[in-house]
């Protein structure tokens, strides 16, 4: 059936493959799970470390661990003491990094003039 440009439509009754996740079988999913429980737990060592001051957040961000590549840089700094949400987005904003921006995402630039910033205070 056409309708006013020539476009058809798809019919109905055909779903799509596009809003599907891909099958995945028991095993795959559990190692999935697992991967996931150690990467939060070790995200959560790494934030307390941070905490106590046996990490330093400028170093963290200069050479990030495989596991915190896909954590929000914003969340890393939240995490260091003496930094809140007011500081950390005022210090996100000067080097001009948005507060959605991961650890891996950051391009050198970035990452150079934070982790500058970071050594000054």
């Amino acid at each position: 059936m056409t309708r006013g440009r020539g476009y058809s439509r798809a019919p109905m009754s055909t779903p799509s493959k596009a809003g599907q996740t891909p099958q995945r079988s028991l095993d795959q999913r559990m190692e999935a799970l697992r991967r996931a429980n150690e990467i939060r737990s070790l995200r959560a060592q790494l934030k307390k470390d941070l905490k106590s001051g046996a990490l330093s957040v400028d170093s963290v961000i200069e050479s990030p661990p495989d596991y915190v590549l896909t954590a929000k840089v914003f969340d890393m700094i939240v995490a260091a003491p003496k930094y809140g949400k007011v500081k950390a987005t005022r210090l996100l904003n000067q080097c001009r990094i948005s507060q959605g921006k991961t650890l891996g995402g950051l391009s050198e630039r970035q990452r150079g003039e934070l982790v500058d910033l970071l050594r000054l205070r």
